[in-house]
């Protein structure tokens, strides 16, 4: 249950309590800020290696290398204060040729642009007044070979500074600190050539890199490169993987970019060399809360643009920017919000185990919603977030809980006798789960036993936005690593719910979290209803398990494993009704016996049913445990677990109540 002030919590409990709702449109999915882009220059400028940067001016500064037929010519540019009118088009030549990648950093006034050459050299020029003037080119150091397609470079807020280069397979670092240059370094890692490289400071060095595995896949990794923050200095993370693509296709990947806002975000580009063949920037973002050591990133999104050396993002004020040579494209940074509060007039919600739905009727006599999505209603646009807030007056003011957030999905128009409504239809992230296809494949713990149940959940989950919570779990969400494969076209609430198969956890969803709760029988109850909360309508129901014997079938080198659960109350009244589950990851009895244990769990908690209606709950949660007074029934203190939530509010009709489905515990 979600916690609530004393004063709110004795309002709900009030036979005369004043209903007070909140309802609020914001620009943004899953809790991440949702960027509309506007392009501010197109150029002529040949589609070839690029860099962007902002200083601590706010100015805008670039560099960009020409192609081959172009002698390779590095340029750079400084737009003073970059807005919709300022010109995007004049370039000085920095009297250096034979470039081969290019990356640029900032701190302060400090401006950084490096480059790699045709004689393998490193180079920097340096600005300490935002740009507006340099220095003279710095050689740096030498590169092993001249294949080097990656380069990118990061200040530490203390003025050191790490520059990244990917030659062939082998990444390495080369670190400024106290303005001395230190040796170069490689990573730990094995993988095929790369092709790309991103980075960051936060704490540690965070890097986006693109390439080939050592089988030849292609991938888009993030990784960490350590600096005493989540990760020890002169370490390396794990690489965890975001994109891939199978060696021998027709698939490719560069170019990643890399910045932090709300949330870290990134653009590499995807090539593909097939029929109808494209080069085409794709952008994704870390899920709302999660650390970047997580991993946790959205399904990658394609951007309306044809380029192979893709989008460099940088931030500075009010908003974000993307550039190529010859574009230029501008997005507010912070979320826009609404307040539809004050014109509600109904709304219905759902919650249930797979499912939730909000519907929220908006008074429109007066045509104030004639035009969503324009002008002052910009925020209200498909795909919005819609934010639900339930409260009441009290004794402190109107107060509400922290609402649940949807995806506006829907609106429609109502009217007749003299009224007149905007109706917003909106979704939770199962939607979203069911709405997601696996756009490549998947496979977890194939050789080695690497990634629990409860981390390939987090992953899925991550690819809508939704960051995994835990309010309790299981030992064997944490302890089974199941050979799990996702195949091409697989829907993300099918696969969620196959891994919650295999454990005896649940999990529900509540805005961009989803929480995962380990029901126990001896879980005790977080509110009362009957005694201190009215109930008006009360409906119960106690039956029979529909299976009272699993019998699990593992294996363990070819060898059968065949493990019982017997719920022998169950079976002493009705006689055995069997179950069987075969699974081949199961290797031992133990494992075996959990997952019986599992399949039970959830028949007797199915056997108590119905539900009951009450004065709205602001704080209640799915897989609360409940207790319930009410004589007539024969109960007191009957604790139950609450499998689903209704909620209407019609304020015409007088009505704020809650409608309670009712588990056993």
């Amino acid at each position: 249950m979600r916690q609530l002030t004393s004063t709110l919590l004795a309002a709900q409990r009030q036979e005369t309590a004043v209903p007070r709702v909140k309802v609020i449109a914001a620009s943004k999915i899953a809790g991440a800020v949702r960027y509309d882009w506007t392009r501010l220059y197109t150029g002529t400028e040949d589609d070839y290696y690029h860099a962007l940067t902002m200083p601590g001016d706010g100015s805008l500064v670039r560099a960009r290398v020409t192609p081959v037929s172009d002698s390779r010519k590095l340029y750079r540019q400084r737009v003073a204060s970059p807005g919709a009118q300022s010109d995007y088009s004049q370039w000085t030549y920095t009297g250096q040729y034979s470039a081969a990648v290019t990356a640029a950093a900032s701190l302060g006034a400090e401006v950084s642009i490096f480059w790699t050459n045709t004689s393998r050299e490193i180079r920097r020029i340096k600005s300490t007044d935002y740009g507006a003037s340099w220095g003279s080119p710095e050689l740096i150091d030498y590169t092993p070979t001249t294949a080097i397609y990656g380069l990118a470079a990061a200040y530490k807020l203390n003025g050191d500074l790490a520059i990244f280069f990917a030659d062939q397979a082998t990444l390495y670092v080369k670190k400024n600190v106290g303005g001395q240059w230190q040796t170069k370094a490689a990573w730990d890692k094995t993988t095929g050539n790369l092709s790309g490289a991103a980075a960051i400071y936060s704490g540690d060095w965070y890097l986006l890199v693109t390439g080939k595995d050592s089988a030849g896949n292609f991938k888009v990794w993030s990784l960490v490169y350590g600096d005493g923050g989540e990760v020890s200095a002169g370490s390396w993370s794990a690489l965890q993987e975001m994109a891939s693509a199978p060696s021998g296709g027709a698939f490719d990947y560069r170019q990643p970019f890399l910045d932090k806002t709300d949330v870290y975000r990134c653009f590499f580009t995807e090539i593909f060399s097939g029929n109808e063949a494209y080069n085409r920037p794709f952008w994704s973002h870390t899920v709302a809360g999660a650390s970047y050591l997580d991993g946790l990133w959205r399904e990658p999104v394609p951007f309306n643009l044809s380029s192979i050396y893709g989008l460099a993002v940088a931030h500075y004020g009010d908003y974000a920017w993307l550039t190529a040579p010859g574009g230029v494209w501008r997005a507010p940074l912070n979320a826009q919000t609404l307040d539809l509060s004050a014109d509600v007039v109904s709304i219905r919600q759902e919650q249930g185990s797979s499912n939730g739905a909000l519907t929220v009727e908006l008074k429109n006599d007066d045509g104030k919603y004639a035009a969503p999505g324009q002008g002052a209603l910009a925020v209200l646009d498909i795909g919005c977030q819609i934010v639900f807030s339930p409260g009441y007056a009290t004794s402190s003011g109107d107060e509400w809980s922290d609402g649940a957030s949807y995806c506006l999905e829907s609106f429609e128009y109502t009217g007749g006798n003299g009224l007149a409504s905007l109706v917003l239809h909106a979704r939770d992230g199962w939607a979203a789960l069911g709405d997601w296809e696996a756009r490549h494949q998947f496979r977890w713990n194939k050789t080695s036993e690497s990634y629990s149940v409860k981390a390939i959940i987090a992953i899925i989950l991550g690819r809508v936005g939704l960051k995994l919570e835990v309010k309790s779990q299981s030992a064997v969400i944490t302890g089974f690593y199941p050979d799990f494969t996702v195949s091409p076209g697989n829907d993300g609430r099918t696969l969620i719910g196959r891994l919650l198969s295999f454990v005896p956890d649940v999990l529900f969803i509540e805005g961009n979290k989803a929480y995962l709760v380990n029901p126990q029988s001896s879980d005790s109850a977080v509110y009362s209803y009957g005694t201190g909360h009215v109930i008006h309508q009360g409906r119960y129901r106690q039956g029979g398990m529909d299976r009272n014997r699993v019998q699990v079938e593992g294996d363990v080198s070819g060898a059968l494993i065949l493990a019982d659960n017997f719920n022998w109350g169950e079976i002493g009244r009705r006689y055995d009704r069997l179950s069987r589950v075969a699974d081949k990851n199961l290797g031992t009895v133990a494992k075996a016996k959990d997952r019986g244990a599992a399949v039970l769990r959830e028949m007797e908690i199915g056997v108590v049913g119905g539900e009951i209606t009450v004065p709205v709950n602001c704080g209640q949660q799915l897989y609360d445990v409940i207790d319930i007074t009410d004589a007539p029934a024969g109960l007191a203190a009957a604790r139950r677990r609450v499998l689903g939530l209704g909620l209407v509010y019609q304020p015409r009709r007088g009505e704020y109540s809650q409608r309670i489905l009712l588990g056993g515990v």
